[in-house]
């Protein structure tokens, strides 16, 4: 019988529960704030494959979204605007002052989720994000799955429903690192996205599209996380854009360890995928077994509808109406040459 264990409390008092749960060879610790992957481990390697903490009580104070959840709108929302349905709406400004991120500072990436089920390889987890919330229209119900399946298959699925039209996009927001090592520049990569969205200096979309081809962003075949661009290191924070709907899950990525023969292969229904290199980490406190997060740390593969989608009619749909469910699933899969 899967138990629930108290891993600490909110600044409000309530209750964090942390389980753990296992299969296919992955075992994974989930605890209820913020529907977060606290630590995920492979059978016959060592390090976590995640970046996190082992006490909740750094988690609040220390995070940049580790194994989280964000939403109801993950990613940027240029100016916190947006205009749906003839009405025009104002977001919470939570980054810097001028761009609404993740769902803003109280989203549901960092507030108590409810555990609505649970068995020896999956948790389900569901919260509520009320309607007003950080100025978003409706009620919003978010269903969390994390299922370990056969073959190192950490499958996560996400189920979202509201009683009012509203901008949605969830996505999961681990960072990986399959070595260990201090920073995951031992890594090669691989995308199947032949453009990028292009952003502004606030990392926000400017509606463009930008070919990957012959560019340090072409990451069409498999090669170094750590590549140069006229010189310069390339920083990678960007969405790549696998297709301009939702369509049935398939392989996008695959990412491995040159130094611990580690991969993980990412398998989504999503039309983007934002990969982050980590590059702005910067940890205070030591983060899973004392290991310092500092740039590069780990790396992030946030599978999700392209981001400030709300805003531009070329970007696939990110608004969830009324009698509708948003369905969004991904596999993470793990191996060990």
């Amino acid at each position: 019988m899967v138990e629930r264990e108290v891993f600490g409390k909110t600044a409000k008092g309530e209750t964090v529960h942390r389980v753990k749960i296992a299969g296919g060879g992955l075992t994974a610790h989930v605890m209820t704030w913020g529907a977060v992957i606290q630590d995920l481990r492979l059978e016959g390697h060592q390090p976590p494959l995640v970046l996190g903490f082992d006490s909740f009580d750094n988690y609040p104070k220390y995070s940049s979204y580790f194994g989280a959840t964000p939403g109801r709108c993950s990613n940027r929302i240029t100016g916190g605007k947006f205009a749906l349905d003839g009405k025009q709406y104002q977001l919470e400004l939570n980054e810097k002052g001028v761009t609404h991120l993740h769902g803003g500072s109280d989203g549901i990436a960092k507030r108590n989720w409810e555990i609505v089920d649970l068995a020896d390889d999956r948790v389900v987890l569901q919260i509520i994000d009320p309607d007003g919330r950080a100025g978003y229209p409706g009620n919003c119900t978010v269903t969390a799955t994390y299922h370990l399946k056969a073959d190192g298959v950490l499958n996560v699925a996400y189920e979202t429903t509201a009683d009012q039209p509203t901008p949605c996009n969830i996505c999961q927001h681990t960072y990986f690192n399959l070595d260990g090592r201090e920073d995951a520049l031992g890594h090669d990569i691989m995308i199947a996205a032949d453009e990028i969205t292009v952003v502004d200096d606030r990392q926000c979309p400017t509606g463009e599209l930008m070919p990957v081809a012959g560019t340090g962003f072409d990451l069409r075949r498999m090669g170094p996380m750590n590549r140069q661009e006229d010189g310069e290191q390339v920083l990678f924070d960007h969405n790549f854009c696998l297709s301009e709907e939702r369509v049935a899950k398939r392989s996008v990525a695959l990412a491995r360890s040159v130094n611990s023969g580690v991969s993980l292969e990412v398998r989504t229904t999503e039309p983007g995928l934002q990969f982050y290199a980590g590059f702005k980490l910067d940890v205070a406190v030591p983060g899973h077994e004392g290991r310092r997060y500092g740039p590069f740390a780990g790396f992030c593969l946030e599978t999700q509808i392209w981001p400030d989608a709300v805003n531009h009619p070329n970007f696939p749909n990110a608004v969830l109406r009324p009698g509708e469910v948003l369905r969004q699933e991904t596999d993470y899969v793990f191996s060990k040459n």
